[in-house]
């Protein structure tokens, strides 16, 4: 999908189809607050794959899952109605992981942080372990050495 740029184009209008159908509501009460992430579309443009996220706990996502899959069929209409392709492409909705992403990649750049704090000051107290100049200076010359 990468060098087709129709197919992107058909991905844009998919993600903007489905989020102003959500954004309206459906009738469902288990959809929580969900966002859609990203839509990629294969070649043929005969399949979308959408990405959602939803806030809120693990129920939350599920029961918003389980209303997302049973408007499938409603939302592919709605998309099906504003697309200006011959023909409408099969949906269907993925979780996507970036919050979960997001969430472990601050927890390892917290323990950066720290470790670097516990470097730095270790590093403070530190002395050398044996001269503090290592490099050895030039002995200065005997004038009589030079004769």
């Amino acid at each position: 999908m990468a060098g087709n740029p129709r197919a992107r184009k058909v991905a844009d209008r998919i993600k903007e189809v489905v989020a102003q159908r959500l954004e309206k509501g459906l009738r469902d009460p288990r959809l929580g607050f969900v966002t859609i992430t990203d839509v990629q579309v294969t070649g043929d443009l005969q399949h979308a794959s959408i990405f959602y996220t939803v806030y809120g706990t693990d129920e939350e996502r599920a029961d918003s899952a389980a209303a997302l899959k049973a408007a499938t069929g409603m939302l592919r209409t709605e998309v099906g109605r504003n697309l200006n392709t011959r023909l409408t492409p099969s949906i269907e909705f993925i979780l996507d992981g970036i919050p979960e992403n997001a969430a472990s990649i601050e927890a390892l750049l917290r323990e950066a942080r720290e470790r670097d704090a516990a470097t730095e000051s270790l590093a403070a107290t530190a002395e050398y372990a044996g001269d503090p100049d290592p490099y050895v200076t030039p002995r200065e010359r005997d004038e009589e050495a030079d004769d």
